[in-house]
């Protein structure tokens, strides 16, 4: 079975083909500035095809998966013969509300609940509602199509756990809670988690740090997620590259008062303009941050020991929450790469007993141990892979 993964952004569109027999990538690729003028590369990973990086006219989603389709099925470029080929496509979707606590195949009703997620979700919700619908214009509709949700695998999260501390009418009529994100990632590594260590997840109590551009972490007993560091929106939680995380939001009338902003002004700050970038003055990139640590730059030291302090406090609520630990596992691009960002994280552990092996910790991208045997808590970096997540799920569902 041939399944086409789709994760589609509100001007970008990437994508991934995979045969499920040995699930391997056949092809990957990423569509640029839809709706402006249009960039497509594509790239098949068989021998004998060639890599497309071309700009090309893309106005809307119905085009760029167009162009994917084309592309897939081209004699220079192309993995498969035909579209026949394909047997069904699977879709990220960032916010699935309460409605959903796991993946489902997407149907009429279905549609009608993504777009009741609107609200929760305005910036992503209707970019993944237009790539389905431009995979059933294209491809048509009796090729299945499947929703897998960032925020399902949080659906577990306990009422203590993702009820506000206000009025409750507000949970009642609108559905403001916790809702968390980063769902497909942690589940995916908790999984793989509990394969490294050799025991079932459901005798585990984990707590896995998604750490990239955007972060989040997650307490994961008895493999259930029971809490996450995001909420009612992905701004929230840890500082991140761009985005503020917890505050006291009371800054919010503040600066709006002082300085004449609009909510929407403020909004723009906090998620576009904060986060380490906002600190450090420098960059959103923890690479840039620890170059210009090194060199003595002290705003950008603080912003890289800020984040550090962060994950730290958050993972220790979390042993508390579960009341102790099995493993710590860390993962996206800073944790299955930035050694630096690890050991400082690992340094506020010591009351675990969890102990860091300096040569296990400086290995990139790859899965590892990287605490030293004698650890009581063990420490571990996997790469994340929410594609395949997303592939699985929509396999399972089409061959139902």
């Amino acid at each position: 079975m041939k399944i086409l993964v789709i994760n589609a952004g509100s001007s970008s569109l990437k994508y991934q083909l995979f045969d499920m027999e040995g699930e391997k990538v056949l092809a990957k690729g990423l569509c640029e500035r839809i709706g402006i003028d249009g960039h497509l590369k594509h790239s098949p990973l068989v021998e004998g095809k060639e890599v497309f990086n071309e700009d090309i006219s893309l106005p809307t989603h119905a085009e760029a998966i167009a162009a994917v389709i084309d592309k897939l099925t081209s004699p220079k470029y192309g993995v498969v013969a035909s579209m026949s080929e394909i047997n069904a496509v699977g879709h990220r979707v960032v916010h699935g509300g309460e409605f959903f606590s796991s993946s489902v195949l997407i149907t009429d009703d279905v549609m009608k609940a993504l777009e009741a997620c609107i609200p929760l979700a305005p910036l992503h919700n209707p970019a993944n509602i237009t790539g389905i619908n431009a995979c059933a214009k294209v491809m048509g509709e009796k090729i299945p199509q499947v929703a897998v949700f960032d925020t399902a695998f949080h659906q577990t999260i306990p009422a203590k756990a993702f009820t506000y501390a206000i009025p409750m009418e507000y949970y009642v009529n609108d559905k403001i809670r916790r809702y968390g994100f980063h769902g497909t990632s942690h589940r995916y590594v908790s999984a793989r988690a509990a394969a490294m260590l050799g025991r079932p997840i459901e005798e585990l109590k984990l707590i896995t740090c998604h750490m990239g551009n955007g972060s989040s972490i997650c307490a994961i007993e008895q493999g259930r997620s029971i809490d996450t560091s995001m909420g009612f929106t992905p701004l929230v939680g840890l500082p991140m590259g761009t985005r503020c995380g917890d505050i006291d939001s009371g800054i919010i009338q503040y600066l709006m008062n002082k300085y004449g902003y609009s909510i929407d002004q403020v909004l723009e700050i906090l998620n576009k303009k904060s986060g380490v970038l906002g600190v450090s003055g420098i960059s959103s990139d923890f690479r840039d941050l620890d170059k210009a640590a090194s060199e003595g730059n002290k705003n950008a030291g603080l912003a890289l020991d800020l984040f550090n302090y962060d994950v730290a406090k958050v993972v220790g609520s979390y042993v508390a929450a579960m009341n102790g630990v099995d493993a710590i596992i860390f993962t996206a691009g800073i944790g299955e790469n930035s050694k630096e960002t690890r050991a400082a994280i690992c340094k506020y552990f010591s009351y675990l007993g969890a102990t860091v092996d300096p040569a296990a910790n400086a290995k990139r991208g790859e899965e590892t141990f990287i605490s030293t045997p004698e650890s009581k808590v063990k420490l571990l970096v996997i790469p994340t892979n929410e594609e395949l997540v997303i592939a699985r799920d929509t396999k399972e569902l089409a061959e139902k």
